[in-house]
């Protein structure tokens, strides 16, 4: 854990594109069975499809956030295939991820689409979630503190100094995701992170964000390593915790870094 930053360990994964209504039951249940470790603040998000019947089906006082995995920043109306920030929230959000390299890639998202979605997140309440990262290419040409910081700085063009303890940036290197990604080591993302913190800082009038979190090729043999890195606030898992067993052993390897505090209270969101 970062020592300016004092807090849980975040750990969640994105579910992407899988998971059916019965399948998402299924991991909640299985999940649900098993204490959170103290200091680690779970999260998950959820197909918008699933948010809502995954949000009734955890028991009071959960400790687990949601999230959705898009929303778009304008106002209700015209927008087929979206959903607003607060119909996100309806659906029990309390999390908005923003910049994935699968959504900037395929689906026309930019800087300033990203800039957008974290302004109007916060407007409605809602926790940014900002992923950035750099390619393979811009990765050999020793380019990615710039790129990744320069992402940073475009993505809290809009959020207020006084409104970035709220926020939460993910790095995620490009070459690092998916099936056939190349795991990082913490000796590669620790300058990242390093720099990362300190743009937000820079751009911040000194505040830190809610939390710097690691995502990309995340897997049991590789959390603990990376979460030595004293800037890395936590984990962003992809496949690895797409099923209750394998998120419920992340957490529990997760649990040995995770400050001894009373921060595993469920995330309390403020009226906007």
């Amino acid at each position: 854990m970062s020592e300016s930053r004092p807090g849980p360990l975040w750990v969640g994964t994105s579910w992407k594109m899988n998971k059916t209504l019965a399948e998402a039951a299924a991991f909640v249940d299985e999940l649900v069975e098993n204490p959170v470790p103290a200091g680690i603040q779970p999260f998950v998000l959820p197909a918008h499809t699933a948010l809502a019947s995954v949000r009734d089906r955890l028991p009071a006082g959960s400790s687990l956030l949601l999230g959705a995995q898009n929303a778009h920043w304008g106002p209700e109306g015209a927008g087929t295939g979206e959903i607003s920030m607060r119909m996100a929230a309806d659906a029990g959000a309390t999390l908005i991820e923003m910049g994935h390299s699968e959504r900037r890639a395929s689906f026309g998202e930019t800087d300033e689409t990203v800039a957008l979605k974290a302004a109007a997140a916060l407007e409605h309440g809602l926790l940014p979630l900002i992923c950035v990262g750099e390619s393979a290419d811009v990765r050999t040409a020793g380019d990615a503190v710039a790129f990744v910081t320069g992402q940073v700085r475009a993505a809290l063009s809009r959020v207020p100094a006084t409104a970035v303890d709220r926020v939460l940036i993910a790095y995620e290197p490009i070459w690092a995701i998916g099936e056939h990604g190349r795991p990082a080591t913490q000796d590669q993302i620790a300058p990242v992170m390093a720099a990362i913190a300190e743009v937000v800082a820079e751009v911040c009038d000194g505040q830190p964000a809610l939390a710097l979190l690691y995502g990309g090729g995340v897997h049991p043999d590789n959390a603990a390593d990376l979460l030595t890195d004293p800037h890395t606030d936590g984990l962003f898992v992809g496949r690895a915790g797409w099923s209750a067993t394998g998120f419920v052993e992340l957490l529990q390897l997760c649990a040995p870094f995770a400050p001894p505090t009373s921060a595993t209270d469920p995330y309390r969101l403020e009226t906007p």
